[in-house]
């Protein structure tokens, strides 16, 4: 009887572990924009670890027997956790990443001002230069030309 408590305390963890998990998969989509191919990845790669986690749960605990009370200790601990815990801690964790954020890019805007300030004047320094090449070339091949012209003229 105390292993199977045991039992559904290491299950009734184990669902609040997973809605933890799938929490932190909420936060990160919610900060970082996704598109439906890469939420489907996700959702994949985070079933499949669930699933790892279960089975490794159920092998290790009831040598892979499925016990229904730990199936229903798991659900559970999911249900606590989605209800007391879960809605401000994505909430709160989310708003708390933005501003971070947020905060972390106007500190390197801030920082690389300078570097796009020295890389535009660098810029138009090279723009300056190579019109300035294509101005001389232009009178070069102009000058040659009338050179040209003159010596073959000369040569006739």
């Amino acid at each position: 009887m105390e292993n199977e408590n045991i039992f559904l305390l290491y299950a009734l963890l184990m669902g609040i572990f997973i809605t933890f998990v799938y929490d932190i998969l909420r936060i990160f989509r919610r900060v970082v924009a996704h598109g439906n191919f890469l939420i489907s990845l996700e959702d994949i790669g985070f079933w499949i670890y669930c699933a790892a986690k279960v089975f490794m749960l159920m092998y290790h605990e009831s040598n892979g027997t499925l016990r229904w009370f730990a199936v229903l200790g798991a659900l559970l601990g999911m249900f606590l956790y989605k209800k007391l815990v879960s809605p401000f801690f994505v909430k709160y964790t989310t708003f708390v990443l933005k501003k971070l954020i947020g905060i972390l890019g106007k500190f390197v805007k801030f920082v690389c001002k300078p570097l796009i300030f020295a890389a535009s004047k660098a810029k138009n320094a090279a723009n300056t230069t190579k019109s300035r090449v294509s101005r001389r070339r232009s009178h070069l091949k102009w000058f040659l030309k009338k050179k040209l012209t003159f010596l073959q003229k000369m040569l006739k």
